[in-house]
């Protein structure tokens, strides 16, 4: 009998146990998968694929920041002082269009959106056009909606134990900011070294691909961005270019996809601009910052600084490209990536490691 009676207080405790550790991570929440912030929580976001999904749909909001890790470095409150409205973050490190396509669905069920920023990086239109969630890893417990599978969240140990505390001690004491969801350049360093040091260089030049070499790629991806445009004709949409360093065309020129790319990006102005609620813009010929490798950390990822430029130059129609002016946009960029591979990397030429397990491939 009292070893019934133990066995009974002990199956209690565990269930009292496990449902304490249940409500706390379901009121807490640091991934935000029911509900936004309670208990004056702040929006502590640090892991974009745990969190993301859950603020698109739980957070009140009326514009999308939309892209890849470039766009990471925004703080929110910048586009919502000069647009007047209340931003957030839909971020995939690579940028794959299908994603971030799904994110906007997502968000336009529960919200209507004013603005739409989004960065269309050049190699995202030649990737897959296929949803890379699950294959890349992402906890899809926290995409699928199915309630069941919600035990891997809600009796987490990494969340106990790590998240919900760093949460709550970033909630309650410093100063976190709550714009700077999912930055990660506060803590990195920019300047010419740190882009010459990390470029490894192909020492032989492929053969150009054709302007069409990724056609079906890029049609697909242009047809996912242009179905929500069509479909929300209420949103302002942004698109732009990012302004990636002298020394990525460079890396495109001897993979042979230089002119492939610049043909992408025109294709996609040309569709996108057909629609009034569409602005264009080109940073990738911005020479002031280009131009200067002390800008980035590498070759793709420029500093904060550029990031806030980027949203001053969006409000102020900077670098906007017109719908009669994408062949010239496309010809600025050939014509500035020819300058940057037979000009402007020359000085650093003797800093740049070449990677010569490379020269023995089939070129």
């Amino acid at each position: 009998m009292e070893q019934k009676k133990n066995l009974k207080n002990f199956i209690l405790t565990v269930i009292v146990f496990f449902a304490l550790c249940i409500m706390l991570v379901f009121v807490t929440d640091p991934f935000f998968h029911y509900h936004k912030p309670w208990l004056k929580l702040k929006a502590v976001l640090t892991d974009k694929e745990y969190q993301c999904i859950g603020t698109i749909r739980n957070f009140d909001y009326d514009a999308l920041i939309v892209g890849s890790s470039v766009c990471e470095n925004y703080n929110n409150t910048w586009f919502d002082d000069r647009f007047d409205v209340k931003a957030i973050k839909a971020v995939r490190s690579y940028g794959a269009t299908a994603d971030l396509c799904y994110f906007i669905k997502e968000a336009y069920k529960e919200h209507d959106l004013k603005y739409v920023f989004y960065n269309i990086d050049p190699g995202s239109l030649a990737a897959t056009p296929h949803l890379t969630f699950e294959e890349t890893g992402c906890p899809m417990y926290l995409y699928d909606k199915n309630p069941f599978n919600d035990i891997e969240y809600l009796l987490n140990k990494d969340v106990l134990l790590e998240k919900v505390p760093y949460m709550i001690t970033k909630s309650y004491i410093g100063e976190y900011d709550e714009g700077n969801s999912f930055n990660w350049g506060q803590w990195k360093e920019f300047h010419a070294d740190m882009v010459t040091g990390l470029y490894i260089r192909s020492p032989q030049i492929k053969q150009m691909r054709a302007a069409d070499t990724y056609k079906n790629e890029c049609d697909e991806n242009i047809k996912l961005i242009e179905e929500q445009v069509k479909s929300h004709p209420e949103t302002q949409f942004y698109f732009f270019i990012p302004p990636y360093s002298f020394v990525w065309w460079d890396n495109i020129y001897r993979d042979g996809d230089m002119e492939a790319y610049v043909s992408n990006m025109k294709k996609c102005a040309d569709t996108l601009l057909a629609y009034d609620n569409v602005r264009f813009y080109n940073f990738l010929t911005d020479e002031e910052v280009v131009t200067d490798l002390d800008n980035y950390m590498d070759v793709l990822h420029f500093s904060p600084q550029i990031n806030e430029r980027i949203t001053d130059m969006l409000l102020n129609g900077d670098h906007e490209v017109l719908s009669q002016d994408t062949e010239k946009m496309a010809d600025e960029c050939l014509d500035f990536g020819y300058r940057a591979v037979n000009e402007l990397i020359a000085p650093y030429e003797d800093e740049i490691k070449v990677d010569y397990t490379m020269s023995n491939l089939d070129y």
